[in-house]
């Protein structure tokens, strides 16, 4: 009984972190922004310009949802015209490499 409870609080941690994987990783752009940030902050129109394709919206609330989860950060400086630069949180740093390994896939279906 005491090792079927000790499974079953593993098998809900497990699936408690891949929950939390795909609410990171989930939507089209979300991984884009996460590269795009990579080791150093960006403004908004920079990241706006490295991945065109994305509408303003969209971008919008794709750094939102990734400032609220705690993948990025979002600093606000109080200048005029006002400047807002993002950056990935410690914790965003690690998914990095992650993301970094993911490419391979790409390039392996990139080959002739």
């Amino acid at each position: 009984m005491n090792k079927q409870l000790t499974t079953q609080k593993n098998i809900d941690a497990t699936q408690l972190a891949l929950k939390k994987t795909l609410d990171i990783i989930c939507g089209k752009w979300r991984l884009y922004i996460i590269y795009q940030l990579g080791t150093e902050a960006r403004r908004y129109g920079e990241l706006r310009r490295m991945i065109p394709d994305v509408s303003e919206k969209v971008l919008i609330q794709e750094l939102k949802a990734l400032v609220s989860l705690g993948v990025i950060e979002k600093k606000a400086f109080n200048e005029v015209p006002p400047r807002v630069e993002y950056s990935l949180t410690a914790k965003g740093q690690k998914v990095l490499p992650t993301l970094l390994d993911l490419t391979s896939i790409g390039e392996t279906f990139l080959e002739p």
